[in-house]
């Protein structure tokens, strides 16, 4: 391997270490992200004997993370509005149970199936909003968004709608849709509950006091209500809008803001009381998390480095030399992707084996579909909805590692168990 190669795999490596000490170190992750990013194009812009082709590789990936930026954007502001305007109070208000268990099954089952209709990432952003209502112990928001990750990653992979590789794989002809709802609909069921049931152990005698009983909104029902339907429709809708439009679903997110900014405008909701102070759109952007963000754009930017670079083209040639065996390599490259974003990943496997070699519906598509859209849940930035996670709710790198891996891996074996236990016995 050339010296360049090793250069940028010890940039990355380095910058993940940083990302994981961010509290001992203290230096922001977003801060070492985006410093590993811009120093691995650095790096292989000086060992491309071709600058002007780098720069054009460069803007081509700017354009596929700019995508998932402002699509993260949109649905951060969307929610925020709703939540900024007690909308999500309405659904909170309607959960009884006082059961820590019980509420653990509740937001599991929903976040699930949620994110096959919408996607990993919104669903998780929207659910993280309704726990964080109820809950106010921090360790317990923790627990509930790892769950949340894995179960919003496992609602993804058996839709394709329900995640960006999925949908990759959809496009490129590789899988089928009603095919990969039925291979694999059952594997992500029993990659969910079986981490979910283990966690339900650790909260089986926990009572839980909503943080919000009792609590009287400023703001008038009528609005509360219109903002909440009006949210959660067009976020429901942005996979029809790409559906119909054939456009990426950033556009039917971004139409899906302007919808509810226009709402909230002509509404001109207002808190009841002494003060009247309206909250607006422009105070929303100001509360979302930018350094979440910016921590997104440092890591996809250094992935996709490692992309140009040829790295992850190289990872999946030597899995394929040295395995020698589908399922294996399906598996590994499933665990992979907690490490590298799952998109250049998978990216990279359409490149490298052909449609002649494994056809439409083959399962070695079907088990790379799986196992890309589960494995990153094993680390808390290996993937979409983790990242989010992490920066909304403040999650540590190393609990995560201590406290929800080995959540995330039991239920990624026993999926991965069962989907070749069906397919092979």
């Amino acid at each position: 391997m050339q010296v360049a190669a090793w250069s940028l795999i010890i940039i990355f490596i380095s910058g993940y270490v940083a990302i994981a000490f961010e509290h001992p170190l203290k230096i922001n992750k977003a801060a070492s992200a985006l410093i590993t990013g811009v120093l691995c194009w650095i790096c292989f812009v000086f060992s491309s004997g071709d600058k002007q082709a780098v720069n054009e590789e460069l803007v081509g990936h700017l354009g596929e993370i700019s995508s998932i930026l402002f699509f993260l954007l949109g649905a951060m502001t969307i929610v925020e509005l709703v939540d900024s305007h007690d909308g999500f109070t309405i659904i909170t208000q309607r959960i009884k149970t006082n059961s820590m268990s019980r509420l653990l099954w509740i937001v599991t089952v929903i976040t699930f199936f949620l994110s096959s209709i919408l996607d990993n990432l919104t669903t998780t952003i929207i659910m993280l909003s309704l726990t964080g209502k109820l809950l106010s112990e921090k360790e317990d928001r923790w627990f509930f968004a790892g769950m949340i990750i894995i179960a919003a990653n496992a609602g993804g992979a058996w839709s394709p709608l329900g995640d960006v590789t999925t949908t990759m794989l959809w496009i490129g002809g590789q899988i089928t849709a009603i095919n990969i709802v039925l291979k694999l609909f059952i594997p992500a069921m029993i990659c969910t509950f079986v981490p979910m049931m283990i966690l339900r152990y650790r909260f089986r005698e926990r009572k839980f006091i909503n943080s919000i009983a009792g609590y009287e909104s400023p703001y008038p029902l009528r609005h509360r209500k219109i903002l909440l339907y009006t949210g959660g429709l067009s976020l429901v809708l942005v996979p029809v809008f790409k559906s119909l439009t054939h456009l990426p679903p950033f556009m039917g997110m971004l139409l899906a803001l302007g919808v509810i900014w226009t709402v909230v405008s002509m509404l001109k909701i207002k808190k009841e009381g002494e003060t009247g102070k309206m909250y607006s759109v422009s105070e929303a952007l100001r509360r979302i998390d930018t350094p979440s963000i910016l921590f997104f754009l440092g890591i996809l930017l250094a992935v996709a480095a490692l992309h140009s670079g040829g790295l992850l083209n190289e990872l999946s040639g030597w899995l394929g030399n040295q395995l020698k065996n589908d399922a294996v390599i399906g598996i590994v490259l499933g665990l992979v992707s907690a490490i590298v974003d799952n998109v250049p990943l998978v990216a990279a496997v359409q490149g490298m084996y052909s449609l002649t070699h494994y056809p439409t519906d083959h399962f070695f598509w079907e088990l790379i579909t799986f196992a890309t859209g589960t494995g990153g849940s094993a680390i808390v930035i290996g993937s979409a909805a983790g990242v989010a996670a992490m920066g909304m709710m403040k999650i540590d790198f190393t609990w995560y590692l201590k406290k929800i891996s080995w959540l995330a891996l039991s239920g990624f074996a026993a999926g991965i168990g069962t989907y070749l236990l069906v397919e092979f016995v």
